[in-house]
């Protein structure tokens, strides 16, 4: 995996977006234009990446540059986790998106590739959502992750 940032289409919002709001209006550009797979790839798996940054920094915490498993979104989740057991419901959110990463880095031919992209941003975008709730209602995530607090208005 390339360290570099691969540039992206003038179309969308930058690859590091520094908020929530940013990195939906990245996710929803990937899945209305999916560009080259690739690429859409890599911002998909940097937005993940910036969602989870984004829950360590409102906790107080600098987020780590290490890796697990071959992945920073995966250290991440797990330094998230930690102190918080609700928040491992995005436990497996993030290894999709990995896989999802996985499968379209590593088999470039494949007929499926843009319809893989967009699952992967469907992926990218469900982690957002999860987070970004969490942050709103710190129980979400212990029952279930649909989020039924904030869709309901709190009742």
């Amino acid at each position: 995996m390339s360290a570099t940032v691969p540039a992206t289409p003038a179309s969308r919002p930058s690859p590091a977006p520094a908020t929530f709001a940013d990195i939906e209006a990245l996710i929803d550009g990937i899945i209305a234009h999916p560009g080259d797979p690739e690429t859409s790839a890599e911002e998909l798996l940097q937005a993940g990446e910036r969602v989870l940054e984004g829950w360590l920094q409102a906790r107080g915490e600098v987020p780590g540059t290490g890796k697990r498993e071959g992945f920073r979104l995966l250290a991440l989740h797990r330094q998230g986790a930690r102190g918080d057991p609700s928040f491992n419901a995005c436990r497996e959110t993030c290894r999709e998106l990995v896989y999802r990463y996985n499968l379209i880095r590593l088999e470039p031919g494949h007929p499926d590739r843009e319809k893989r992209v967009r699952l992967a941003a469907m992926t990218a975008k469900h982690l957002a959502l999860f987070v970004s709730g969490k942050l709103q209602v710190a129980g979400l995530g212990e029952f279930c992750c649909a989020a039924k607090p904030l869709r309901a208005g709190g009742k």
